[in-house]
This record gives structure tokens, C-alpha cells and sequence, in this order.
């Protein structure tokens, strides 16, 4: 199951998290960032117990968004023990996030 993330959670969710965590950088307007919500959001139900996978909307977590230096959405980070591990811009396909999130575990 996906999390909502954003300003005033970030670091307790993703940063202190114990598994690493996909953060999906989203906006209700955004096209592509719909086409990736699926995909997403199965990886989240295939990956349960191994990996966190958060939704942070840029409209509304204008502090987040600014610090990680979001410019494009959608725009996807890994982190790992609370650092960027890696990084994908635009919608691609399913294996992209899973090859991405499988060298993290």
C-alpha cells in the first residue's frame, strides 16, 4: 500500500525509514504522473514488507519538492538508509522501477 508524504512527515517516513522507500513526485494535473500511479502502486502490494513506496504532491509540499530540486514531474527517488540511492524522471515502464528498486534491497 502506497503512503502520502509531504512536508511535515518526510522525515519520519522516508528519511528514518528502515526499508528503502520509492517517493513518487506527483501532481493531480500531471498527466504522466497518472499513467505511472498503477505501476506504482502495484510494486507497492509486490513488495510489501521489503520496500515503502509514498506519493508526495509538489502543490502541496512546496518544501520537499525545493530541497530535493523537483523540476519535472513525474519525478521518482530511492532512497536508502535516507540518502538518494537513485533517481528516474518521466513515465517509464514497470522493469525501470523494479530494476531500480531490486538493486536496493
Amino acid at each position: 500500500m502506497e503512503i502520502e508524504v509531504n512536508d511535515g512527515n518526510f522525515e519520519e517516513l522516508v528519511i528514518k525509514s528502515d526499508k528503502p522507500v520509492i517517493v513518487d513526485f506527483w501532481a493531480e494535473w500531471c498527466g504522466p504522473c497518472r499513467m505511472i500511479a498503477p505501476i506504482l502502486e502495484d510494486i507497492s502490494k509486490e513488495y510489501a514488507g521489503k520496500a515503502v513506496v509514498a506519493k508526495c504532491d509538489v502543490d502541496n509540499s512546496p518544501m520537499i519538492t525545493s530541497k530535493y530540486g523537483i523540476r519535472n514531474i513525474p519525478t521518482v527517488l530511492f532512497f536508502k538508509e535516507g540518502v538518494i540511492a537513485d533517481k528516474q524522471v518521466g513515465a517509464v515502464p514497470k522493469n525501470n522501477f523494479v530494476s531500480k528498486l531490486n538493486a536496493l534491497l
